[in-house]
């Protein structure tokens, strides 16, 4: 799942990178508000992790104006400011969540998933397709009861199938949401990943629709 971080110091984005990371998540990491709308202008995130304290264009005008665009990717807020009034203008911007620094990483990680599934009208913690069943906090899938042993890799694109079971989604849409800027990304990767799902899950679980993309879905493939 990527995300993109915008936080201007340098020790505190690091760590929140490197923990994300360890979470599970996929983690572009900006450093002032300019260099965000860019990004956001272009790219497709599961959420923003947004600092409000930013140089050249500060964390409630990037709010605005990502709202402005009608983009609903959801947004979590990291301040250092505690006034009632920042934290009420944030959420009246369309902020989803807010969170004051110092905060506990594994806190914005379980925040980061609740918005997450909020977003793609799933309120359950565990996603369940057939006899498949994935803990995306755990980061453990089931296949009718066996524990299946996935990469993380395998893990990421199997949470993105099933958040948008019965959708088709375009390889760029999961390329995009799957790799950050730094990734190194072999032409075959993803074809690799679903072969190996497919492998471990059964052949009936992802669908191929020729010419652009796959699809997750518990009915029998036509």
């Amino acid at each position: 799942m990527r995300i993109l971080l915008v936080e201007d110091d340098r020790l505190l984005g690091d760590g929140l990178k490197a923990g994300l990371a360890q979470a599970g998540y996929a983690v572009d990491w900006l450093r002032d508000g300019e260099a965000a709308v860019a990004a956001l202008s272009t790219e497709t995130f599961a959420a923003v992790v947004l600092d409000l304290g930013l140089p050249k264009r500060d964390g409630l005008s990037v709010l605005q104006w990502l709202r402005g665009r009608k983009d609903a990717t959801p947004v979590l807020i990291l301040t250092a400011r505690d006034q009632l009034e920042d934290r009420v203008r944030g959420l009246d911007l369309g902020a989803d969540d807010y969170v004051l620094k110092p905060f506990d990483l594994d806190e914005i990680a379980a925040r980061l998933r609740a918005l997450v599934r909020r977003a793609h009208g799933r309120p359950e913690p565990v996603l369940t397709l057939g006899a498949i069943e994935l803990n995306p906090a755990a980061r453990t899938v089931t296949r009718a009861g066996q524990a299946v042993e996935l990469t993380p890799r395998e893990f990421d694109l199997l949470h993105l199938l099933l958040q948008n079971a019965d959708r088709v989604l375009t390889r760029r849409s999961l390329e995009e949401q799957l790799y950050t800027w730094n990734d190194a990304v072999d032409s075959n990767a993803l074809e690799v990943h679903i072969h190996h799902l497919r492998r471990k899950l059964g052949n009936e679980l992802i669908r191929t629709v020729r010419g652009v993309g796959y699809m997750a879905s518990a009915s029998p493939h036509a």
